[in-house]
């Protein structure tokens, strides 16, 4: 959940205009499903959440996980 809001903060800033300036990540406001981007490390409040725009960027990263083999099937 704090993912995906996260994800729709970044976006919509995202989609306001072009931005020169590389955002640091997203501070959540958790009980308000709330947030605003931030463009350096931010002092925190007891609920608020860091969100690091890496890991918006990147939904792949840590999701590879190798196939899983084939079942072995014996002959009956």
């Amino acid at each position: 959940m704090v993912l995906q809001v996260a994800r729709q903060v970044y976006f919509r800033f995202l989609s306001s205009g072009p931005s020169g300036i590389e955002p640091a990540g997203i501070v959540l406001k958790v009980a308000a499903s709330e947030g605003r981007v931030v463009f350096e490390a931010p002092v925190l409040l007891p609920d608020e959440h860091f969100v690091p725009i890496d890991w918006l960027r990147n939904r792949s990263v840590g999701r590879n996980r190798p196939g899983r083999p084939a079942p072995s099937r014996s002959p009956l």
